[in-house]
């Protein structure tokens, strides 16, 4: 079963890459027109292309530019099955990380930002490498949040995602 090439995926599927959606172009896996592949509970799409599962947006990669990516493919806009040629990023795995959104359990409606209620202060975090690096605790909220969005900065968060809570709090009209 080899390796999966782009000449092959051409053989077997149309991409639109304004759409983001794959068709087959043969009667496998489904009728020669059909969308492929299905939509997980994860939320991502996955084909199977010559008995293997692959995730659409790295099928998108082959199609595009010719190889599959060697680390991640980030869906810029966050939307999992929004596989849209202009929507897929080849990024990190903790770039891709760095895209997701706020946590449900979020509060304060900035990441990296919680009521201390010992100190009666805000506390500002962030993680680098999988581990929380303590970045203070500050009376004033938008303090917290510059010295989060300080910290993104510094390790480069606005190349992976920059429309950031912090950015986006301190920029607001």
């Amino acid at each position: 079963m080899g390796n999966l090439t782009q000449e092959r995926l051409k053989e077997l599927l149309d991409y639109d890459q304004d759409t983001g959606i794959f068709r087959w172009r043969v009667n496998r896996g489904g009728k020669a027109g059909d969308i492929a592949g299905s939509i997980r509970t994860n939320r991502y799409r996955r084909i199977m292309v010559d008995g293997k599962l692959y995730q659409s947006s790295r099928l998108v990669w082959l199609f595009m530019e010719g190889y599959f990516p060697e680390h991640e493919c980030d869906h810029e806009n966050r939307i999992k099955d929004d596989d849209r040629w202009d929507n897929i990023r080849h990024v990190s795995s903790q770039c891709n990380n760095r895209n997701r959104g706020r946590s449900k359990n979020n509060t304060s409606g900035v990441t990296g930002i919680s009521w201390h209620k010992t100190c009666e202060k805000w506390h500002a975090q962030i993680e680098i490498n999988y581990k929380h690096k303590h970045l203070g605790y500050f009376k004033e909220f938008k303090d917290a949040v510059t010295a989060r969005w300080d910290a993104e900065v510094e390790h480069d968060w606005p190349g992976c995602n920059s429309h950031t809570d912090a950015y986006c709090y301190l920029n607001q009209p």
